[in-house]
């Protein structure tokens, strides 16, 4: 492999957790949380990274990677707005919420504000179905959320 990208914090922090999982492939949504929290999203050079260092295939990297919604394809922008669309967000507004952050950024789903302060995301359930509809902004859930207290999250993040 080519110069690492991870740090040697990745390394010292994977170690530690490590002894926690009996397989190799049970370490791996922990290895692509730190991965990712330090480079905000996951490259194919650090999945490949991410393989070698618990020794599994790239191609299990990637099938996981790009089932979850929770990792990053690519960058994002410094607030990763992602708007919960599933079942019961959808009843309680969510669609309408979406269209609304999309108006406010002057941006599209999937798609990051020129000055990379923003990106929004449509996701699956977010696991906040009794206070729907739910957004969640980089690690912090928002819930029963309307076009109103969105407005109000833009302008203290702005």
């Amino acid at each position: 492999m080519s110069k690492k990208l991870l740090s040697e914090k990745f390394y010292s922090e994977l170690k530690k957790i490590r002894p926690r999982y009996p397989i190799n492939q049970a370490a791996l949504l922990p290895a692509l949380h730190l991965a990712q929290a330090e480079h905000g999203w996951l490259s194919d050079e650090v999945m490949d990274e991410v393989a070698a260092a618990i020794d599994i295939p790239p191609p299990v990297v990637r099938e996981v990677v790009t089932f979850y919604t929770m990792y990053n394809l690519k960058p994002v922008g410094k607030y990763h707005v992602q708007v919960c669309t599933n079942i019961s967000c959808a009843l309680l507004g969510a669609e309408e919420l979406m269209g609304h952050c999309e108006k406010r950024l002057g941006i599209e789903g999937g798609e990051t504000t020129r000055d990379n302060k923003f990106t929004i995301t449509e996701v699956e359930c977010l696991g906040s179905c009794g206070t729907a509809p739910c957004v969640q902004i980089n690690d912090d859930y928002h819930e029963n959320m309307t076009p109103e207290r969105m407005d109000k999250l833009f302008t203290e993040l702005s």
